[in-house]
């Protein structure tokens, strides 16, 4: 426990000496995101509706972020729209597609772990694959609606009377730039995170098949492919957004 609160000590320095007030905000919205992730576990398990939970506190989590990584209005309430109608996409999505994998649960690895614990905890396996898939796209899906959203007012700031049609094409240009970065990050933090799952696989000799049909690896696998989706439909969402707005304000003042 000291080891975990001298590397929070350690990352609330660095990031107050290297991002100032921003990074203070950061921090602050990092620990406030925390606090909602273990509400979010405290009302599951007091038995609220998980949907209606995961996606009150997913919206939660999407305002704090978004809200407390920028300062600039425009910039904040674009990528917070946006990312909510990516998140709400991205449900109606994930509810299908865990339903047809059938990866809730634990899988034969889990067994030890589990040797004298009841799985008869009254919630479905299946809302829980549910809830931890949506919450973990939501980081993905911030993270590219406010890059977007920031490279756009910063284009706006520079050319005020730019073209609707233009702004479109610089937003994707901007997605174009960030996807490569943000696709990498999921995926090496995917690997990073399994490599000790993975090396007991290949030890136990798992035929290519074997491992497609496991539950741990699909369950995570579906994970990081949701939040692919999601930043790839956060491009055009949120600079279609931006744009709506933008028109909206030049009709206001005509």
């Amino acid at each position: 426990m000291s080891t975990i609160s001298a590397l929070i000590l350690i990352l609330f320095v660095l990031m107050l000496i290297v991002g100032g007030g921003r990074g203070l905000k950061s921090f602050l919205s990092l620990t406030i995101n925390f606090a909602v992730i273990f509400m979010t576990v405290v009302l599951i398990g007091l038995n609220f509706p998980i949907m209606w939970v995961t996606l009150l506190n997913a919206t939660i989590i999407l305002a704090v972020t978004i809200c407390l990584g920028d300062d600039d209005p425009l910039t904040t309430e674009t990528a917070f729209y946006g990312s909510v109608l990516v998140m709400v996409i991205i449900v109606i999505l994930i509810i299908p597609v865990e339903h047809w994998a059938t990866v809730q649960g634990f899988g034969n690895e889990n067994t030890e772990d589990l040797e004298g614990l009841s799985l008869l905890v009254g919630i479905k396996f299946l809302d829980v694959s549910i809830a931890t898939t949506i919450l973990s796209s939501l980081g993905a899906i911030a993270e590219a609606a406010i890059a977007i959203s920031a490279g756009l007012g910063e284009i706006l700031a520079q050319k005020p009377e730019l073209e609707a049609k233009q702004l479109f094409k610089d937003g994707m240009a901007i997605g174009k730039q960030i996807i490569g970065t943000t696709f990498n990050t999921l995926f090496f933090g995917f690997f990073g995170g399994f490599l000790g799952l993975f090396i007991w696989f290949e030890r136990l000799n798992y035929t290519f098949g074997e491992l497609l049909n496991n539950k741990i690896f699909v369950s995570e696998l579906l994970m990081i492919l949701i939040s692919f989706i999601g930043v790839i439909l956060t491009i055009p969402i949120t600079t279609g957004v931006i744009r709506l707005k933008v028109g909206h304000q030049k009709r206001a003042h005509q």
